[in-house]
C-alpha cells in the first residue's frame, strides 16, 4: 500500500531531528528575519507617559494583608516599625 505525501508528512512531523547545538543558546532574539508590525521607536525624547489612575486608587484589606505579609520586612526598614 503506498502512502500519500501528505501521509508522509504528518508522520515525520512529530519526529524529533537530532543535531548539533548552537554555541550560544541566547543568541536566539538576535534573528535575521524581519520583524512584524512598527518599528521600536528608540528616540525617547518623542516618548508621552500618560497617567491616567485616580487621584485615590481603593485597596482591600485582603490586599493590604498580603503586601504586609511579603513585604512587611521591607516596610519596616524604609517606614520603621508599626505604631
Amino acid at each position: 500500500m503506498s502512502r500519500t505525501r501528505a501521509h508522509r508528512n504528518l508522520e515525520r512531523r512529530g519526529r524529533v531531528e537530532t543535531g548539533v547545538l548552537p554555541d550560544d543558546l541566547y543568541d536566539y532574539a538576535n534573528s535575521s528575519t524581519p520583524r512584524i508590525g512598527r518599528p521600536v521607536k528608540h528616540d525617547l525624547a518623542g516618548w508621552t507617559i500618560t497617567d491616567d489612575w485616580p487621584e485615590h486608587v481603593p485597596v482591600t484589606e485582603a490586599e493590604v494583608d498580603v503586601f504586609e505579609a511579603w513585604f512587611g520586612d521591607l516596610f519596616d526598614e524604609l517606614f520603621g516599625p508599626c505604631r
